[in-house]
């Protein structure tokens, strides 16, 4: 046999892969020098050393990477997981062996082809293993299938589940439970495969990280499949406010998890070699990130739910805390802020809701977002919108008022009940030195408003009627409301609690101030001076001139600190007007220099109707009692004629009779004509219709107020403007809106007005045809 016959022979059994084999035989030592020593007489140790690497490399793009990925082949339906599995191990174990085949061949070309021997211009640098394994991990890249992350996936969620049930209590899968198999790998308890499940797992881990694609091919899907755990997890926190669930989650993932993939990156083991520092930084780098979308996840699964915290607050204090704490590690406050915005807007803010809800939603968001942010920085910010919408409502006034006062339980009397915030016992900088939570100490924010740090250093509790109350920015609207509500109770109860009334006023005092309520102190006084008066009046020892019957009782007000009354006036009949001129007089004989002014239309009457041989008494207003005496002393009206008898519009006087025709009493016979039903007449409709009225009023035109609401009130006060602008607009014609608002608060200073007052005041003289209004400006009419 000639030298290069035996030459090549000897190459091939050294190197099969020049015969596109991936077998090799064992050689010697000897064997290898030998050639090595042929090659270099020959001076062919740089052809062999660049056909080795070109040999190489074409195998590996056309065989065994195609194989490989040909393995990951789209499963079919009916496929168990296990054959997935089980695919998966085969394919990582071919490659595996195959990698470590050309290895193997590598070491033989470091002893055949030495690097010293090769001349510099044909080495591969930095060194040989490099440049294959580069090639090898590109080529895997390169020829990547869309869907292998499938078989990916199945593998490692079939190795999750068992690591599960063999390294935990095996909560996750308690529902899919069977008495004859195994839960974590689906086969009967006889055939259980867990353990070879975890042997095949540990060694596929082992070859991939040998092979350096662990990674590459498993890195991926296995951030997806703890995410959708994490995701899992998090998701059976919903709709349970009352638990605190951060340490718990914490101490699921570095246990469960990390313990898995310790075991995955470690092959298989749970303990790190102190000297794989790599290691140890790449493992505690995927706990923090890990970490990171725990806390994410689970603060937005409770921002998405925050307006039923909000609702359930205090009982879902747990979860603010658990936010609270989330939104510390992670940089989402900008995104809560927008979120629970919108969500109180789509939930409370649209005309479908009516004002106490919305003003309950409101007191609530206050109170968790107090409790949330100490500062009120996030708070004021939120709930900006709901105090503008607040704002706009007319009812607004009135809801916040009786929820103060109100006899059902509420947050707004709750918190009124409190009292006012007082700062925190303050310390000197030496006691702080002593606090025993030191170590929890955080500098103030830097981003913050000067104004939220003085807050914070003031150490207050944030003021949820305050906030309510800077609705419109103004304690004296609410107190004037609080003075009409008050009114309107005491005119409407016959026997009100002035002990009840009282305590509400001290606790508004300590709100409001004392000089805001004075008026309402002296209203409280004049219910006990009447009291008194009448008292004295209707006793018999009392020395009054006048008999006066034991039927009539004042109320007997001091004007000036009483809210208007309604400028509606009644004509009262005659026998009626006696009884009231008598206890005039007697008041007068009472008070000297005193006398009073009847307003006929306030009050409550008891009287006692007898009709068709029925006798019952009735609480009524004092108008539908002067509308049943005249029908008394004549049973046929004419509209027009009792309307001018009682004084009264009569389209006023309309809707007072309305009352009694509800009672079956009178009847409407033709246009503008009420007559009462005797017994000759429908009896039987009578019998049904006389019912029993209650004390209580039931009928909602009378269930007016007998004041004067806040605006009718205000646009008196506003009128005192009127003479100024017809001043000037004398003197300089025409004049802008705006022109005159800056005037009149120069020279009419003495009630503050908003443009939009004045606006409203203007538009109302122009449709009077008092003013015109051309061109933007207003002007007095030519005459």
């Amino acid at each position: 046999m000639s030298n290069d016959a035996e030459t090549q022979q000897l190459l091939d059994k050294v190197f099969p892969v020049f015969n596109n084999e991936l077998k090799a035989d064992s050689v010697t030592v000897e064997e290898l020098e030998r050639l090595h020593q042929r090659l270099k007489d020959q001076h062919l140790l740089p052809v062999v050393y660049e056909s080795f690497f070109e040999k190489t490399d074409h195998i590996i793009q056309h065989v065994v990477v195609p194989q490989f990925w040909s393995r990951f082949t789209p499963q079919l339906p009916e496929e168990s997981s296990r054959a997935s599995f089980i695919q998966y191990q085969h394919a990582v174990k071919e490659l595996y062996d195959r990698f470590a085949f050309f290895r193997r061949q590598m070491k033989r070309l470091e002893k055949v082809c030495p690097v010293k021997d090769v001349p510099f211009v044909h080495r591969k640098l930095p060194n040989e293993v490099f440049v294959f394994c580069s090639h090898f991990h590109t080529t895997l890249h390169a020829q990547l299938p869309d869907d292998f992350n499938d078989l990916v996936y199945r593998f490692y969620s079939i190795a999750f589940r068992v690591f599960i049930y063999s390294h935990s209590d095996g909560e996750e899968y308690m529902d899919v439970a069977e008495s004859n198999r195994c839960i974590a790998c689906d086969m009967s308890s006889g055939e259980c495969q867990c353990q070879a499940i975890a042997d095949a797992f540990t060694s596929t881990n082992r070859y991939l990280s040998m092979m350096g694609i662990l990674e590459e091919i498993a890195g991926f899907t296995l951030n997806l499949l703890i995410q959708e755990r994490i995701d899992a997890k998090v998701n059976e926190t919903k709709e349970n406010y009352a638990t605190s669930h951060v340490e718990s989650l914490e101490q699921w993932l570095n246990t469960v998890v990390m313990q898995w993939l310790t075991r995955i990156y470690n092959k298989g083991s749970l303990q790190i070699n102190p000297d794989h520092t790599c290691l140890q930084r790449s493992i505690a780098q995927i706990q923090s990130k890990l970490l990171f979308y725990m806390y994410d996840k689970y603060a937005n699964t409770i921002v998405d739910q925050f307006f039923q915290v909000i609702i359930n607050f205090p009982m879902s204090q747990s979860a603010v805390d658990d936010l609270k704490l989330c939104l510390s590690k992670i940089n989402l406050k900008r995104c809560f802020v927008t979120t629970v915005r919108e969500m109180l807007r789509e939930r409370l803010l649209h005309p479908g809701v009516d004002t106490p809800d919305i003003l309950t939603g409101y007191v609530a968001a206050l109170k968790t977002l107090a409790h949330f942010d100490s500062s009120t920085v996030l708070l004021r910010s939120i709930t900006r919108p709901i105090k503008e919408y607040l704002r706009n409502r007319t009812e607004t006034v009135r809801c916040v008022v009786t929820s103060f006062t109100g006899d059902g339980t509420s947050d707004l009397a709750e918190e009124l009940a409190k009292g006012e915030s007082e700062p925190v016992s303050k310390t000197s900088s030496s006691d702080k030195l002593d606090d025993p939570d030191w170590k929890n100490w955080q500098p103030d924010p830097v981003n913050m408003a000067p104004a939220a740090l003085k807050f914070i250093a003031s150490n207050k509790r944030a003021d949820i009627i305050s906030m309510v109350v800077d609705i419109y920015g103004s304690k004296e609207i609410f107190v004037n409301e609080y003075r009409n509500l008050l009114a309107e109770r005491l005119l409407s109860q016959a026997e009100c609690s002035i002990e009840k009334e009282l305590k509400h006023l001290e606790l508004l005092k300590s709100r409001f101030g004392e000089s805001l309520l004075h008026s309402c102190e002296v209203m409280l006084k004049d219910i006990t001076e009447s009291k008194r008066i009448n008292a004295h009046i209707l006793a018999p020892d009392s020395g009054t001139i006048e008999d006066i019957p034991n039927q009539v009782s004042a109320l007997i007000v001091s004007s000036q600190f009483w809210p208007t009354f309604r400028k509606e006036t009644m004509e009262l009949p005659a026998s009626i007007k006696v009884m009231f001129e008598r206890y005039t007089k007697a008041y007068e004989s009472y008070k000297v220099n005193r006398t009073l002014q009847w307003t006929p239309l306030n009050g409550k009457v008891t009287i006692e109707l007898e009709h068709n041989g029925k006798v019952q008494e009735m609480q009524v207003t004092p108008a539908q009692a002067a509308i049943a005496i005249h029908f008394s002393e004549q049973p046929q009206w004419e509209l027009d004629c009792l309307s001018q008898k009682m004084n009264m519009p009569p389209i006023v006087l309309r809707k007072r009779i309305v009352f009694w025709q509800s009672q079956g009493l009178i009847r409407e016979t033709k246009e503008n004509l009420f007559v009462l039903i005797d017994k000759s007449a429908d009896s039987d409709v009578n019998a049904d219709t006389m019912q029993t009225q209650p004390n209580d009023m039931c009928e909602e035109e009378e269930a007016e107020s007998a004041m004067e609401s806040a605006s009718d009130q205000r646009e008196e006060e506003l009128q005192v403007f009127w003479s100024y602008i017809e001043a000037m607009l004398t003197n300089l014609d025409s004049l802008p809106l705006d022109r005159i608002h800056q005037m009149l608060k120069m020279f009419a200073s003495q009630v503050d007005f908003t443009q939009d007052e004045l606006k409203h005041i203007l538009q109302r003289k122009v449709r009077e045809h008092k003013l015109v209004y051309a061109g933007g400006v207003y002007q007095l009419p030519k005459s």
